[in-house]
């Protein structure tokens, strides 16, 4: 397990008293109240995630196109670096001020709020360039809502139900998501002959119809958390600012000192570059093979469906073999995918293929790794080390990112820059098989 400063003697640390396990779901093989609260801003946030895989990179594609550029690849893979970058730099600052008590839900409700405001916005008739620059700004907002979202998941369960929690976050928010997605869509195909609307008419609704909905699933948790785990400060948010890069520099101490910590993070950084890269990427790289825009949206709306039950019958199998087994399964599966995208798929059913596939581990080892994570991290400095989580996290996406828009400039051939990231994948491989499972001592 992590170092001493799991135990809560840290000079300005405070832990406070166990919840009780049956709040925490301890000993009931049901959902809690609390579980499930935490769980529906994943129904949330996911309308939005599936949107920008689907629609918004065709959106934004036509919105090139009518300015005299070709490359949705590589300008895609760069208005996702950038994001990246931010929510890199950022959120290990935030973080650590977040672990005051009372801080993490107001992090989450200023990252939520302007990643929604900003979806809204995407609405407004725009060129290309406003358009991005706005869709990057809703997208740090929901990745910074993430970083929040996933450390409160140590507030919601207990250790033994973290695997499950988390896997049916995931799992409920691909199926969850798929109705505000399948409303849009039948608005974006159907609308223009039943209300008289343009194309682009009805797929700017179906951003505000987004948003909406992400809203509308964020008030259970907003209504309904609360911190158990936290430092405290004579004077909280002052103390918190000038302690800021003290506790940032401990807490990177600690990871380097716990071998099975630092090396889990590495491989994390590797295998969800892959992860990563193909969910924001997929949609770009079908549109410039020339895959028909509805063949597309239908493939990934079928990988929702997948992944549902997937992302369940994942958490299920970890608590049978082992969440680090899972995770190695996982990402075995993803190099083969990555084969499978680089050197076969040229058609709509390739892309469909491709699509299943995803969805039968996409979930799998994002709910994994957030729940491993979890488990091997002391508890009251939660958000500071998922700071340093979305650091591994989101360098990886820069480097995946940036990589497949590189390559594809510098070759011609996106082909090759799918292909890039399968030594990544390798690298994580070899990580992960050297690395020590602290959840078995």
């Amino acid at each position: 397990m992590p170092d001493e400063a799991s135990n809560g003697r840290d000079c300005g640390v405070e832990s406070p008293k166990p919840a009780d396990s049956n709040a925490l779901g301890g000993s009931s093989t049901k959902l809690t109240g609390v579980e499930k609260r935490w769980i529906v801003y994943d129904v949330g946030n996911s309308a939005f995630v599936l949107l920008s895989t689907a629609v918004v990179p065709i959106y934004a594609n036509s919105l090139l196109r009518a300015a005299g550029r070709t490359n949705i690849v590589s300008t895609w893979g760069y208005a996702q670096t950038i994001v990246s970058i931010v929510i890199a730099l950022l959120m290990p600052v935030l973080g650590s001020i977040a672990d005051i008590q009372g801080m993490k839900i107001r992090f989450f409700i200023g990252f939520f709020g302007t990643g929604a405001v900003a979806c809204c916005a995407l609405a407004m008739p725009l060129s290309w360039l406003p358009f991005l620059i706005l869709y990057m700004l809703s997208a740090i907002g929901l990745n910074g809502s993430l970083t929040f979202y996933d450390s409160m998941l140590i507030d919601t369960t207990s250790n033994e139900r973290m695997d499950k929690v988390s896997a049916h976050g995931y799992g409920w928010g691909y199926v969850g998501s798929t109705v505000p997605f399948i409303l849009c869509v039948a608005l974006i195909f159907a609308g223009p002959q039943a209300l008289g609307w343009n194309t682009a008419d009805c797929t700017r609704a179906s951003f505000i119809i987004t948003a909406i909905w992400w809203v509308a699933f964020t008030i259970p948790l907003l209504t309904g958390y609360k911190q158990t785990h936290y430092r405290t400060t004579v004077d909280r948010i002052g103390s918190a600012a000038r302690s800021t890069f003290f506790e940032l520099a401990r807490t990177f101490g600690r990871i380097l000192r716990n071998k099975p910590l630092w090396m889990f993070m590495l491989a994390f950084f590797f295998y969800i570059d892959a992860v990563n890269t193909v969910i924001s990427m997929s949609t770009s790289y079908g549109t410039q093979l020339g895959i028909d825009s509805t063949q597309l949206v239908t493939a990934l709306l079928v990988t929702q469906f997948v992944a549902f039950p997937c992302s369940i019958w994942y958490g299920r199998l970890a608590g049978r073999f082992g969440t680090k087994t899972m995770i190695m399964v996982g990402t075995i599966a993803y190099l083969l995918i990555v084969f499978f995208a680089a050197f076969f798929m040229r058609t709509a059913v390739d892309f469909w293929v491709l699509a299943i596939c995803v969805g039968m581990f996409q979930g799998g080892i994002q709910a994994l790794s957030r729940s491993y994570y979890s488990k091997i991290i002391p508890k009251d400095h939660a958000n500071e080390y998922f700071g340093f989580y979305d650091i591994f996290g989101k360098t990886a996406s820069i480097i995946g990112t940036f990589l497949v828009a590189t390559a594809t400039s510098l070759t011609g051939n996106a082909s090759m820059g799918v292909l890039s990231i399968a030594a990544l994948l390798v690298v994580a491989l070899v990580l992960l098989a050297l690395q020590k499972d602290l959840t078995k001592q």
